[in-house]
């Protein structure tokens, strides 16, 4: 006998949460069942659950009103679409019936397919190494200033994600795709020895689309393979990447001695403007660095070419430097101050750009050879 189970929810408390969880679920799965959100109702709780086998994300809402428990599992964007659909005026009731799953709400009637609960996928419990709590703005300002630079398909696998790293009294966000680098840190008594793990991407995207800008703490659980975050009513769990990290301090470049100091918002339109006309594949621009002066200059296999240039703080030797300028607009747009501050020392040395006043933040972009 199919279990039976009945509900009744409004739709503003459904939808929030089903939208975040079908945001898990991928749309190409191998196994139908991942395409689906698990439903158990029980206790006036309704708990979704989905998942994409490396990603987890269970959302817990309650009061709801449970006539009669049971568990399920249906189409998870179907569902959303549908309760993205409807209006607010009227409760949304969810009825299972044999293997179809009744959506009623005002004078509107779906009926949805379903797979039964047991095939869907548990991530298995396992022994915490560490625990670690910071408040949701510092992790989340920490993952948007450098999941960007995580790679995307790269055959070095640990590259695809990101390395968080906890050491005594700093927690670390560090993410390079072997062009360029992106690290930000917060400074928190951990008191921990070094602990490093890499997040998976797909993991780094759907945390930062949880935490919110509020000083309310997340608490990170990690154990050997999983890294689990509780923020609010949700429960997020991701596979960790197996892989040593590129030593990051290594790329970092030291003692480079020209220092330029440049508004960010007018070095970004700049660039911008001058990387419309580069080369489409290789998004080459050289900068041309002299006292006060910055000119960027960018060229194309159609012969067109753009010059631009911009006022700078620099006292030192000219020097021209080439770079991809889509890595340098990213960096741009992951730092929020009003002046950033760029380190250089020759053509063929990476650049250290960072914000004037705060050094939370540093990013490292190789050159080009143009």
């Amino acid at each position: 006998m199919l279990s039976a189970m009945k509900l009744t929810i409004s739709r503003e408390s459904l939808l929030t949460p089903l939208q975040s969880i079908a945001g898990v679920v991928e749309r190409k799965q191998t196994m139908p069942v991942l395409s689906n959100v698990l439903l158990v109702a029980e206790d006036n709780t309704l708990t979704m659950t989905g998942t994409n086998m490396e990603v987890e994300l269970v959302g817990r809402i309650t009061p709801v009103h449970v006539d009669q428990p049971g568990r399920i599992t249906v189409p998870a964007r179907k569902l959303a679409d549908i309760c993205r659909a409807l209006g607010d005026e009227a409760p949304i009731e969810l009825v299972l019936e044999g293997d179809r799953l009744h959506l009623r709400c005002g004078a509107s009637h779906f009926t949805l397919s379903t797979l039964p609960a047991e095939h869907f996928p548990n991530v298995e419990d396992e022994a915490e190494s560490f625990r670690l709590e910071l408040p949701q703005k510092e992790l989340s300002r920490m993952l948007d200033a450098t999941a960007f630079a995580m790679a995307q398909q790269d055959v070095r696998y640990y590259l695809n994600g990101l390395l968080l790293e906890v050491d005594q009294g700093h927690v670390r966000t560090v993410a390079t795709d072997g062009h360029r680098l992106a690290m930000a840190h917060v400074d928190l008594p951990t008191g921990s020895e070094l602990k490093q793990v890499i997040v998976p991407r797909k993991g780094v995207l759907e945390l930062a689309r949880l935490l919110e800008d509020v000083e309310t703490p997340v608490t990170l659980v990690i154990g050997d393979n999983h890294l689990r975050a509780t923020v609010g009513s949700y429960t997020f769990t991701s596979k960790l990447i197996e892989g040593k990290f590129p030593d990051y301090n290594r790329v970092i470049p030291r003692g480079g001695d020209k220092v330029v100091l440049a508004d960010r918002a007018t070095l970004k339109n700049t660039l911008q403007r001058a990387g419309i006309l580069s080369h489409e594949n290789i998004r080459g621009v050289r900068l041309n660095l002299a006292p006060n002066e910055l000119q960027v200059f960018a060229n194309n296999p159609d012969q067109e070419q753009a010059e631009d240039a911009l006022p700078v703080e620099y006292q030192g030797e000219s020097l021209q430097i080439g770079f991809n300028v889509g890595y340098l607009v990213d960096v741009m747009n992951a730092l929020d101050e009003e002046q950033v501050k760029i380190t250089l020392s020759n053509p063929n040395s990476s650049a250290l750009i960072e914000a004037q006043n705060d050094n939370r933040c540093l990013y490292v972009v190789m050159p080009m050879r143009l």
